[in-house]
């Protein structure tokens, strides 16, 4: 075993003598200690990555046990603080040698099965501004018990010195308490647990009973994953500032349940699952076989969800601030490796995007990987390796110096990214772009400024999707701006920003926005395609939080946001803005009809470009202005 200096916020020892002395205690006080053995199992650290140590590699030997934890709510209103179920994978030396680990720790409403059911997910065939056809609640599912909860990182992490911990969500699998999706409990049951790990909290040998059981075994130092909902709950537990979460991997963690769920205003549902709506979720996952059941889904779904989700105005409020964790990230402490992808449009690019941002300007310890790919993809091992090594054991290994961010380029493999300094990139800069005429078949995009362009109209039409309208030769279900041919290539870096101003011929309209690289060629030699996109309610143009009928007729003018990437658009393709309205894949589907009016020279386009407007400016042929 190597000597390590082990290091954190809370203590500074010598690991290798901690190990020993500890070893040597536990010998005096249990007679189930190997006292002769003189050189105890413990954690081998080379290139500052835990390495694997054949004593702890034999499964047959690995310590499983089951707990509930105490926690300090009581969401299901029975009297009683709710206990969440709990699993424990640890070295067999934890308990004969006196070794003491860090723990990785993952927690899931997912553990205990899920109810399907797409018949009973919100029929979005219907008009704007009207209530929305009711929805027929999910049966309760036979609830899928797994012994030790799931084996998840176990085989990664129990050979290299870690323990492994999961939990069950509340309302879930055998934990008490209410489902809430993104309410306070989900954020305070992990806090329990991790509490538990330090002596803060109690753990039971059951659901009801009065024995405890205690995590001596435990360092007190725990690092979170998972990927979607179980990338979402580190996240959660972080933002309690719980002592002894060091380090956090969300994996497309969902950060804001209104912006899962709408966008600038717009119901817009999570791609694959057309009609989602956050009490489906809370059908999904709920789980739970109790007397309590009732209780749950007359407070919370038909309670506080019925009457805060608000699928008519899509307005955000208190409802969804409350499970909006930008809201409660000043208390993240804890060190960040945020993962996500560019092309994942079921829990889109920017819910990573703005609490890295945030923690970033808090100076919180922060590397960020993004790959090519869609939903889920976790970093490298070796980038998770160092991360929870540097955070959990305390090793010196650099990872403060190493690059901030991992991009996967166009075309690797996933495990390859390429370092960057930072994200966006700092050589990136806003470049705005102006519209000319032509949209319904292919208007032009440039720098260049030519007064006087007019409005050009299209109308809605959901039965065409929006990769089919982009292919269009001409169409006036929308309208497509685009650059001359690029003669370099254009690396965009950050966020791409559309100012338009529209009238639409009714009080409510969808909104969609595309950035496309064509010519759209599909296949293994696809080089065209979706770059970037967005959705807007032109009623929220002033306010997120109340929305103003539109005049039929009248200009309004909105500034929003497109998804975060970073794509390298190749020599020979064209750069495309395509407006259009209702969005097949995202949207609610009115009848077609609406029509809506651009001012185009009213309407532009802010790009992020890694060179700036000269880059952009020799890309597309044009002089700097």
């Amino acid at each position: 075993m190597l000597p390590i200096q082990y290091s954190s916020r809370f203590a500074s020892l010598n690991y290798g003598l901690a190990v020993a002395a500890a070893a040597l205690l536990a010998s005096i006080a249990s007679p189930d200690v190997h006292a002769q053995n003189a050189d105890p199992a413990g954690p081998v650290f080379e290139d500052g990555q835990s390495q694997i140590v054949e004593a702890f590699s034999d499964s047959e030997k690995w310590i499983r046990h089951e707990l509930w934890v105490e926690t300090e709510f009581d969401s299901d209103g029975d009297g009683e603080l709710d206990r969440v179920h709990v699993s424990v994978v640890r070295q067999e030396q934890t308990r004969t040698e006196g070794l003491k680990v860090p723990v990785i720790y993952g927690s899931s409403p997912y553990y205990s099965g899920t109810s399907g059911g797409r018949q009973y997910l919100w029929d979005v065939r219907h008009e704007l501004g009207e209530p929305s056809p009711p929805r027929t609640n999910q049966p309760q599912i036979e609830l899928r018990i797994r012994p030790n909860i799931t084996n998840g990182f176990v085989d990664d992490w129990l050979p290299r010195g870690f323990a492994v911990v999961h939990s069950e969500s509340p309302g879930t699998g055998l934990s008490e308490g209410c489902p809430t999706v993104g309410g306070i409990n989900e954020s305070l049951a992990p806090k329990a647990v991790i509490d538990w790990l330090n002596g803060r909290a109690k753990g039971f040998t059951s659901v009801d009973g009065n024995e405890e059981v205690s995590a001596e075994w435990s360092t007190g130092m725990v690092g979170m994953t998972g990927t979607s909902y179980n990338g979402t709950l580190p996240l959660a537990a972080a933002t309690t500032g719980v002592d002894g979460l060091e380090a956090i991997i969300p994996v497309s963690p969902n950060t804001s349940y209104w912006h899962y769920y709408r966008s600038y205003g717009l119901v817009r549902h999570p791609f694959g699952w057309l009609g989602e709506d956050i009490d489906f979720l809370y059908d999904f996952i709920h789980t739970r076989d109790s007397d309590r059941r009732e209780y749950c889904n007359r407070v919370v779904r038909d309670g506080e969800m019925a009457e805060g989700r608000d699928r008519i105005t899509g307005d955000y409020n208190d409802f969804w601030a409350g499970r909006d964790y930008l809201n409660v990230v000043q208390n993240v402490k804890a060190a960040t490796l945020m993962s996500h992808a560019f092309n994942d449009w079921n829990v889109v690019p920017e819910h990573s995007y703005r609490i890295s941002m945030a923690l970033k300007a808090q100076g919180v310890p922060l590397q960020m990987y993004y790959h090519q790919g869609g939903h889920g993809g976790p970093p490298p091992h070796k980038l998770m390796n160092r991360w929870f090594t540097r955070y959990l054991y305390g090793v010196e290994n650099g990872v403060e110096d190493d690059p901030k961010a991992w991009i996967v380029r166009e075309g690797d493999d996933r495990l390859e990214p390429t370092p960057y300094a930072d994200y966006p990139n700092p050589d990136s800069e806003p470049v705005t772009v102006h519209l000319s005429v032509g949209g319904t078949g292919m208007g032009g995009l440039s720098l260049s400024t030519d007064p006087n362009q007019g409005e050009e109209t299209l109308e809605d039409n959901v039965s065409f999707s929006g990769a089919t309208l982009a292919r269009a030769e001409w169409t006036d279900h929308r309208l497509l701006y685009t650059t001359a041919e690029l003669q370099a290539d254009v690396h965009l870096s950050g966020v791409t920003t559309i100012t338009v101003r529209v009238a639409a011929d009714r009080p409510a309209v969808n909104l969609s926005i595309w950035v496309v690289s064509l010519p759209w060629i599909e296949g293994r030699n696809a080089r065209g395609g979706i770059v970037t996109r967005g959705w807007a309610d032109l009623q929220n143009r002033n306010s997120l939080r109340e929305s103003e009928p539109l005049v039929p007729g009248q200009l309004y003018e909105m500034t929003f946001d497109l998804q975060p990437d970073d794509q390298i658009i190749k020599t020979g393709q064209k750069l495309g803005l395509m407006i259009f309205s209702s969005d097949r894949d995202f949207t609610l589907w009115p009848k077609p009809g609406a029509k809506l009016t651009v001012d185009l020279d009213g309407t532009t386009l802010s790009l992020p470009v890694v060179g700036g407007q000269a880059a952009f400016a020799r890309a597309i042929g044009e002089e700097t202005l």
